[in-house]
């Protein structure tokens, strides 16, 4: 299921469940808060992650809960998601490509499954619940990590899959250079890496003239290190979910979808 989807969930409880490369994490949050419910559930992401052993982790996160009848449950993987399939797979099995992840989870669990691209679902949690919340106008969240996440909200709304990391800027795949896994790999320090995400947010502000711009990832937790660096149009400010976006986005998702 694709959709445009705006941020602003009903109260409740929904079921978020983030797919990474290394471990798959879910929990109950609280659609008026934005908190987990109960604590997160975390099993390791199969090696390799072929369809039947991720599906079957999907489900385990889903059934470590005692969910209630009709709670909505959303998953968030990587990759572009078109009505739920997979056109591509970040850092998964590649026989994942042209499959229903959440038709094929629905299967498994026997309740009904929303399924959205990771970065797409921390940028909703950012808007629905952390640092855009009540931010009008065009938000640019990016997550900063092995490659380079987006996600695009209008007014509230959500423009899904624009894959903003894979720009081509000065030649590069925009992530190759600006990524935290490219400073990571040449060993770069904040101030060196600064140049490099400052023009690529130059880039992105020029296509896009977004009326903010907010930084997530892992790298984001130290913020303080290189945003002061950047010089830019509009306000560019990290994230405030971290590491809870990717779940709570998913469930946010889940329930406006269902809703």
């Amino acid at each position: 299921m694709n959709a445009t989807l705006t941020a602003s969930p009903s109260a409740g409880i929904a079921l978020g469940v983030d797919i990474g490369g290394s471990g798959v994490k879910g929990a109950p949050v609280d659609l008026a808060t934005g908190e987990f419910a109960a604590e997160r559930c975390r099993v390791a992401t199969p090696q390799p992650s072929v369809p039947e052993a991720l599906i079957g982790a999907v489900a385990e996160v889903i059934e470590h809960f005692d969910l209630p009848e009709g709670t909505p449950i959303g998953v968030a993987y990587p990759g572009v998601v078109i009505d739920g399939i997979m056109m591509s797979a970040a850092n998964l099995d590649k026989g994942l490509i042209g499959l229903s992840l959440p038709a094929l989870v629905e299967e498994r669990v026997g309740r009904p499954v929303f399924g959205a691209n990771d970065a797409d679902a921390a940028g909703f949690a950012e808007i629905a619940f952390g640092s855009a919340k009540g931010v009008p106008g065009t938000v640019l969240v990016t997550t900063l990590g092995t490659g380079i996440g987006s996600a695009l909200i209008n007014n509230g709304f959500l423009i899904p899959n624009t894959e903003l990391g894979h720009l081509e800027i000065d030649g590069l795949d925009a992530e190759v250079r600006a990524s935290g896994a490219a400073r990571d790999r040449e060993g770069l320090s904040f101030r060196e890496w600064a140049p490099r995400l400052q023009r690529y947010f130059e880039v992105v502000d020029f296509l896009l003239h977004p009326d903010l711009i907010v930084v997530g990832g892992g790298v984001s937790r130290k913020h303080e290190k290189f945003l002061p660096l950047l010089q830019l149009r509009p306000p560019i400010i990290p994230a405030a979910l971290r590491n809870t976006a990717g779940i709570v986005g998913a469930a946010a998702l889940a329930a406006q979808a269902f809703g």
